[in-house]
C-alpha cells in the first residue's frame, strides 16, 4: 500500500534570506509509491543538515524541483522489494548518498562511490532502477535528493543506497556516518592515505571538516593544522585533536601554516568547498605534497593554478567524493571506532530540529553558527 507522510519539499532554489521568512522548504503531505523489486522503505530516525543540502536550497548547485530534501540519514526498514533478500524488516540502516550498481567500470574497479549509473540517476532526481517514487498530494512528480530524500517521515530508496548497522547504535545520531563521517574521515584516510608522522592541514571546520581532524588524528599525523574563519570552531578542533590552529582571516595565514609545518604541509585537505579555501590549500602545500578537496563549491566556480609550479614542485590535486569510501566496508569500521571512543563524532552534534525548525536550521548553517544539526521527524 502506498504511504502518505510528511516531508520537507523544496519547490524553488535560491530563495531570499532569511529562510525562516522565505520558507524555501515547504512541509507537505506526500505519497510514496510501493517499492520496486530492488527498493526498500525506511522509517526515518534522523537526518543531518548538511552543506550539500544547503547548496541545493540556496541555488549553488541546482537540482530538479520539486524535491524532497535530505541525503545524510538513518532509519528502520519497514518494507522490502521482492528482489531484496539480504535486508529484512526491522533492520537499522544508514543511507549512503551514492548508490552503486556493481556492474559499471568504476564499481568493478572497487570505486562504487563514483558509480557512473548512480551519477546519471541522481542528477535526474531518480532512483537507481529509474523514476521517482514520490508524488505530491495533487499527484505531481517529486524528485529524490541523491537517491535518498530523508527529510521526511518515510523514504523509498534503492537497496544499494543503504548499509545495515548494529542496532546498539543511537539511530538518529547515526545519520552522521552517512555523509559527514565518510566524507571527512575518508578524505584523509582513503583519498590522501596519510601516514604516521605526516603534516596535515584541514581547511573548513564544519561537520565534515571536524571529521577530517578526527581522521588525521586516527591516521597518526604529527602536525594537524586546523584552518577556519571562526575562533569557536578552531577551539573545538583543538579539543578533537588539532595540534595547531590558524584563523583564515589573518593576513599572514599562509605564512603561519608554512612556518608551523617547516615549509608547507604534506597534505592540505579542503573541506570548505570554496575557491579561497582551495587557493589556501595550494599555497600551503610543500614540494611533493598533495591537495585533496572534498568540498563542493558552486557549480559555476573555477579553480586555477600555475601549471609550471605544479610540475616543478611535483604537487598533486585530487578530488575526493564521499571520502573515497566503499560504504559497506567503511561505515561499519567507522562505527566500530566510534564505539571504541576513538572517533567521537557525537561531539559534533549541536542541535536537533523537527519539521518546523528546518528552514531556520539552514539559516544557522548558512551563517556558520552550527556544526551539525539533526532533523528528527517527531521533534
Amino acid at each position: 500500500m502506498p504511504i502518505r507522510c510528511k516531508a520537507a519539499v523544496l519547490r524553488k532554489s535560491g530563495a531570499a534570506r532569511p529562510f525562516a521568512q522565505s520558507m524555501p522548504l515547504s512541509i507537505e503531505e506526500i505519497e510514496l509509491e510501493d517499492p520496486h523489486p530492488s527498493d526498500v522503505v525506511v522509517k526515518i530516525a534522523g537526518a543531518g543538515l548538511c552543506h550539500s543540502d544547503l547548496s541545493v536550497i540556496n541555488g549553488d548547485r541546482p537540482r530538479p524541483v520539486p524535491m524532497v530534501m535530505g541525503h545524510e540519514g538513518s532509519g528502520e526498514v519497514v518494507e522490502v522489494g521482492a528482489a531484496v533478500t539480504d535486508v529484512k524488516v526491522g533492520d537499522h540502516i544508514i543511507f549512503q548518498f551514492s548508490a552503486s550498481c556493481g556492474r559499471c567500470r568504476r564499481c568493478l574497479e572497487g570505486r562504487p562511490q563514483v558509480c557512473e549509473r548512480a551519477a546519471a540517476t541522481k542528477g535526474a532526481g531518480d532512483l537507481m532502477s529509474g523514476g521517482s517514487r514520490i508524488k505530491s498530494a495533487s499527484g505531481e512528480r517529486v524528485s529524490h535528493h541523491s537517491g535518498v530524500s530523508c527529510m521526511a517521515e518515510y523514504a523509498v530508496a534503492d537497496r544499494g543506497s543503504i548499509v545495515v548497522v548494529d542496532k546498539s547504535l543511537p539511530l538518529a545520531d547515526a545519520a552522521l556516518f552517512g555523509c559527514a563521517v565518510m566524507t571527512g574521515v575518508g578524505a584523509v584516510i582513503n583519498t590522501a592515505r596519510i601516514l604516521p608522522g605526516d603534516s596535515v592541514a584541514i581547511i573548513g571546520l564544519g561537520g565534515v571538516g571536524l571529521n577530517g581532524i578526527l581522521g588525521a588524528k586516527l591516521g597518526g599525523a604529527d602536525k594537524i593544522i586546523a584552518i577556519d574563519l571562526e575562533d569557536s570552531k578552531l577551539g573545538l578542533a583543538r579539543q578533537l585533536g588539532a595540534t595547531h590552529t590558524v584563523n583564515a582571516r589573518d593576513a599572514d595565514a599562509v605564512a603561519q601554516v608554512r612556518e608551523i609545518s617547516n615549509g608547507g604541509v604534506d597534505y592540505a585537505i579542503d573541506l570548505a568547498g570554496t575557491i579561497p579555501a582551495m587557493n589556501t590549500a595550494y599555497a600551503i602545500t610543500r614540494y611533493g605534497g598533495s591537495v585533496v578537496t572534498a568540498g563542493l563549491s558552486p557549480s559555476t566556480a573555477q579553480f586555477s593554478f600555475n601549471q609550471g609550479d605544479l610540475v616543478s614542485q611535483e604537487k598533486s590535486i585530487r578530488g575526493s567524493y564521499m571520502g573515497s569510501c566503499v560504504p559497506v566496508r567503511d561505515i561499519p569500521r567507522f562505527i566500530s571506532l566510534y564505539q571504541q571512543g576513538r572517533l567521537p563524532v557525537d561531539r559534533l552534534i549541536d542541535g536537533r530540529v523537527g519539521f518546523d525548525g528546518l528552514n531556520a536550521g539552514f539559516d544557522k548553517l548558512q551563517d556558520v553558527k552550527t556544526v551539525r544539526q539533526i532533523f528528527v521527524p517527531g521533534a
